[in-house]
This record gives C-alpha cells, sequence and structure tokens, in this order.
C-alpha cells in the first residue's frame, strides 16, 4: 500500500486532489481511499489531506490518518517550516512542491527525493482561482504523476476531467504542462 499526505491552505483545492488522485489509482485497476482532516477550515488556513492506494482491496481496512507517509504533496511552500510537513516521512519518499524554485533550493533531507513545479504560474495561466488564489490541485498532482508514476497520466487526465468541479479542460491543460515542466532531483535508486 501506498501512502500520501497532502499539505495546502483551504481554497488550493487540497481535499479535492485528494479524490482525484484515489479515482486515477481506481481507473488504473487499483483500489484507492481519500479523506480530509477536518478542523477549521477556512481560506488560507492549513488542511491536510489523505490518499491510499493498493493493489488489494484488503490493504485498505486501516482507516486511520496518515503518520507515515511514503509521499508528500505540498500545495504551499509557506507551510515548510510553519507546519512539521515532513514528520513520518518514509526514507526514500518524494516531496512534491508547489513552487517555481529549482529542488535544490530546498534543504530537504538527502534520504528523501524532491521534484518542485510551479502549480501556482500553471493555475494561473488556466485561469484556475485568481492571481491571488490560485487553485493549483490539479497542477500539483501533474507533477505528483510525473516524479512518482504511481498512477497514469491518461488516469489522472481522465479523473480530472470527471471530478473537477468547474473548467475540466483548463484544469486538464494545467495537469498536462505542470507534468512536462516538473523538476526532479534525486531521482537515484529508491523504490517507489
Amino acid at each position: 500500500m501506498i501512502e500520501i499526505r497532502m499539505h495546502g491552505r483551504g481554497g488550493q483545492g487540497t481535499v479535492v486532489a485528494s479524490k482525484i488522485l484515489a479515482d486515477a489509482a481506481f481507473k488504473d485497476g487499483k483500489y484507492a481511499q481519500s479523506f480530509p482532516q477536518y478542523g477549521v477550515e477556512r481560506r488560507g488556513a492549513p488542511v491536510v489531506a489523505f490518499t491510499r492506494i493498493a493493489e488489494h482491496e484488503n490493504e485498505l481496512a486501516v482507516r486511520s490518518n496518515i503518520y507515515e507517509p511514503d509521499h508528500l504533496v505540498i500545495l504551499d511552500p509557506t507551510l515548510i517550516g510553519a507546519v512539521d510537513v515532513f514528520h513520518g516521512l518514509k526514507e526514500g519518499g518524494w516531496v512534491i512542491i508547489n513552487t517555481p524554485e529549482p529542488p535544490e533550493k530546498f534543504d530537504v533531507d538527502p534520504k528523501y527525493r524532491v521534484a518542485t513545479v510551479d502549480a501556482s504560474g500553471v493555475a494561473i495561466k488556466y485561469r484556475l482561482g485568481s492571481k491571488t488564489q490560485p487553485i493549483v490541485n490539479t497542477a500539483i498532482l501533474g507533477a505528483f504523476v510525473r516524479a512518482t508514476g504511481i498512477v497514469t497520466l491518461n488516469s489522472l487526465l481522465r479523473a480530472i476531467q470527471e471530478n473537477s468541479p468547474a473548467k475540466k479542460e483548463e484544469n486538464v491543460k494545467a495537469a498536462e504542462e505542470a507534468y512536462n515542466s516538473t523538476k526532479i532531483k534525486n531521482r537515484g535508486n529508491y523504490g517507489n
């Protein structure tokens, strides 16, 4: 089973990203679950969502939050340092960060792999959200798929088309562009 924890802020689409990723896994013939950690939800407040992906249904019997994720998706880089986003991340895990900066710019323990993508810039280009509050969920998922290969790009695009609440074509294009513009560090000798 693969466990993914997503960190974002209210209004960025973190919870929807988790659901879309789970649906993409399902389209690839896997089993999946997604759920958010609810607290005081408001625009700009930290939000956490979880996705589990498994080859067999019985692996998804666990229903708790994800405390030791295989991979992290960080929709807002200001959360790094403000929240312990790396807590419990397994060695060799991917850290996907929404930023125009290259992966080398981040002081991330070398036992993790890092990928970055300017998901905010891509979202603004496709008018997803506003310039001051872009909705980056589909773009960051494109980067996640590029880095990890856990689900196929085709399944992700189909899941986006079916699950995006608005601007379906723009969201698909954002995911494709982010997939193609993801910067990767530490590809190395790690398993997915």
